[in-house]
C-alpha cells in the first residue's frame, strides 16, 4: 500500500466538525480495507470508521451518525469527515491500511493492519 500521510486534525469546539484525510503514495489495488482508529492518552488505540475496496462502510457505535469514511480512488485518499464533535473524540488519529482476502473490514483485527500513518491530533473543547 505504500506510505500514509495523514492530515487535517486539529482544535474544535465541540459541536463543530473536522475532516482528516489519509493519503496514499500509490493506488492500492485489490481486495482492500481502509481505517481510521483513534487513540486518546492512558487508552487502547480504537477502531474508528472502516472502508473497503466497494465502499462498504464500518462505523463504531461512539462514532456512529456523526463521522463519514470516504474514498477518492482518483486521488487515493480516504476521508473522515468529523461532525458534532465532544470532548470524548480528543485523541490521536490514525489511518491504516490492511487487505482483504474476500472478507469484510469488521472482521478484522487492529493486527491485520500493516500500513499506518504518522497520526494527527483531533482536540475538541467544550
Amino acid at each position: 500500500q505504500g506510505q500514509l500521510v495523514a492530515s487535517g486534525g486539529g482544535s474544535a469546539q465541540a459541536g463543530g466538525s473536522l475532516r482528516l484525510s489519509c493519503a496514499a503514495s500509490e493506488s492500492i489495488y485489490g481486495d482492500y480495507c481502509m481505517g481510521w482508529f483513534r487513540q486518546a492518552t492512558g487508552k487502547e488505540r480504537e477502531g474508528v470508521a472502516f472502508i473497503d475496496n466497494v465502499s462498504r462502510t464500518t462505523y463504531a457505535d461512539s462514532v456512529k451518525g456523526r463521522f463519514t469514511i470516504s474514498q477518492d480512488n482518483a486521488e487515493n485518499t480516504v476521508y473522515l469527515q468529523m461532525g458534532s464533535l465532544n470532548a470524548e473524540d480528543t485523541a490521536m488519529y490514525y489511518c491504516a491500511a490492511a487487505s482483504l482476502w474476500g472478507g469484510y473490514c469488521y472482521t478484522l483485527a487492529t493486527s491485520d493492519f500493516g500500513a499506518w500513518g504518522q497520526g494527527t491530533q483531533v482536540t475538541v473543547s467544550s
